[in-house]
């Protein structure tokens, strides 16, 4: 379906009616195995972990909108991104962005590298470092763009092109924007990565991840890691991102439009310290995001200076939920150092720039008006 625009992918891609029952949604098979045919034989199914018929329409449909030749779904964001780097042997190196999620952080230091993987956290906008940071046993540069919660920016075509000199493979971590507002593989990422809990779902309703690849080797790979390690997406979850995807242009557009009205207003507010938002002309990565991304979505962070500060905010806003995550229809604020970065210390929290000031907003699909007027009301209270 590839010669189709993206709101039509949206809605068909994976998501042709039922051949058996005419059946316009795709059938939850909620099966953990099925009948074979004969000894060794079967009908493209033996059990749920290396196969599901409803998962596979939601691989294919993740597979056509980021534009790759293999889609794979997981059980959650983080399950994905350890499938991702889980087949790197001891004494390979894993170049990460610097300033990236902390639970990605957290898998990587307290996890994978104690199977004699060296993990090394580098600034992304910087290629020359990048140039310096590659070695010989250099297998992946794992980018995260935007990042969390500061919203710094890579330059992916940059990066792939200097890391597909040395070899390497580039990952994109592109939960914040979507398919529908970047799409790394045209840019030149060899994998992308999603928690689909987010945009992708929408509706706050179900964790999952999912990785695309451009390679042969990539659905050998990852597959291997569904069977061999089982963090994969139960059929009722891969039904909800389905589901979601249909809508994702439409909620997309509305994310936009509300994120640019909400960043506008904080960023001539006077008890806002500084706002992480591409789409502002003062942010400096401006130019990029205009350049690299279609949209410059609903995610953005703010300074109030102190944790006094973001808790008087978080308890005056009524609209805005104070709750973890992000993507869904709903607009939801956070505490980052206690939230996404909960799992730093201190020191490596002020090292990337996570303050105790810091407040993440996603911005949700409600009216924008009522959400500025929420959010300059909670201001007051600062």
């Amino acid at each position: 379906m590839s010669e189709y625009k993206y709101a039509t992918l949206a809605v068909h891609a994976g998501q042709q009616p039922d051949p058996q029952t005419g059946a316009v949604n795709v059938p939850v098979y909620l099966t953990s195995t099925f009948e074979l045919t004969g000894v060794g034989t079967d009908k493209g199914w033996d059990y749920s972990r290396a196969g599901n018929p409803t998962r596979a329409r939601l691989e294919e449909a993740l597979t056509a909108l980021e534009g790759g030749t293999c889609g794979h779904a997981f059980s959650s964001g983080m399950a994905a991104i350890t499938a991702l780097v889980s087949p790197l042997h001891a004494g390979d190196h894993l170049i990460c962005s610097q300033n990236v999620y902390g639970g990605t952080a957290r898998l990587l230091d307290r996890v994978i590298q104690h199977f004699g993987i060296e993990i090394e956290y580098v600034d992304l906008t910087d290629l020359d470092l990048l140039k310096k940071s590659i070695k010989a046993n250099t297998k992946l540069v794992h980018v995260e763009t935007p990042t969390n919660p500061l919203m710094q920016l890579t330059d992916i075509a940059a990066v792939a092109e200097v890391v597909h000199k040395a070899g390497v493979e580039v990952s994109v971590d592109n939960t914040f924007m979507s398919p529908a507002l970047q799409s790394p593989i045209a840019l030149g990422a060899d994998i992308v990565m999603h928690s689909t809990t987010k945009f992708l779902n929408g509706h706050s309703d179900g964790l999952g991840g999912a990785l695309i690849g451009t390679k042969p080797e990539h659905k050998d790979r990852f597959l291997l890691m569904q069977k061999a390690m089982g963090g994969i997406l139960s059929p009722f979850e891969c039904f909800l991102v389905l589901r979601g995807i249909k809508t994702l242009p439409l909620r997309m557009k509305q994310h936009e439009e509300n994120g640019r009205a909400v960043a506008a207003f904080l960023a001539k507010h006077a008890k806002v310290q500084k706002i992480f938002y591409p789409g502002l002309e003062t942010h400096p990565q401006h130019e990029l995001a205009k350049r690299q991304q279609k949209g410059f979505g609903s995610m953005m962070t703010l300074e109030l200076g102190s944790r006094e500060a973001v808790d008087r905010f978080l308890k005056s806003v009524k609209i805005f939920l104070n709750a973890e995550s992000l993507g869904g229809v709903e607009s939801l604020a956070s505490h980052s150092a206690t939230s996404t970065h909960a799992a730093l210390t201190e020191e490596q929290r002020l090292k990337i720039g996570i303050t105790q000031g810091l407040v993440r907003l996603s911005v949700g699909i409600e009216d924008k008006d009522d959400l500025i007027a929420d959010l300059s009301q909670a201001l007051d209270h600062v």
